[in-house]
Order: structure tokens, then sequence, then C-alpha cells
């Protein structure tokens, strides 16, 4: 998976999360879940909606490194194949 292709589906996924949320008025190494105003179960979610759009497993032991929509997109670069 490219960059490229990584931000594009993180941002179609929480489009349908936070929908009114504009991705340019984001700061994408702030805090995802802050940036996006969605609580846990939302996060959990996204998560949920990434690992099965992707075919992707994605452990809790690994939310740590989605806590940012740069951090996520560089997790999904990294693990998605």
């Amino acid at each position: 998976m490219t960059e490229t292709s990584a931000k594009a589906v993180l941002i179609r996924e929480l489009g349908r999360i936070a929908p009114e949320i504009e991705i340019a008025e984001i700061d994408p190494s702030g805090d995802l879940r802050e940036e996006f105003d969605i609580d846990s179960m939302d996060f959990l979610n996204l998560v949920t909606a990434l690992s099965t759009a992707l075919g992707l497993e994605m452990p809790e032991a690994d939310y740590d490194e989605m806590s940012s929509f740069d951090a996520m997109v560089t997790y999904l670069d990294q693990h998605a194949r």
C-alpha cells in the first residue's frame, strides 16, 4: 500500500464516522480522536472499518501507533499489503 492510497482509505472511512469534518482543517499530527471529535467507540468502528476494507489485522496493542492522522497513515502504509 502506498501512502497516497492509505490516506484515501483513511479519509473515506473517517468521512463515514465524522462527515462534518473537513480533512484540510485538521492538524494531521494532532490527536486523531480530538481532531475528529470521535469517542472510543467511533475509534473502534474506524479501526474495524479499516481492518475490513484492507484485510488487515489491527490489534489493540497497536492503537498507540494510530494516535494521529499521520500516524494512522504510516501504520496503514507499513502494515497493509
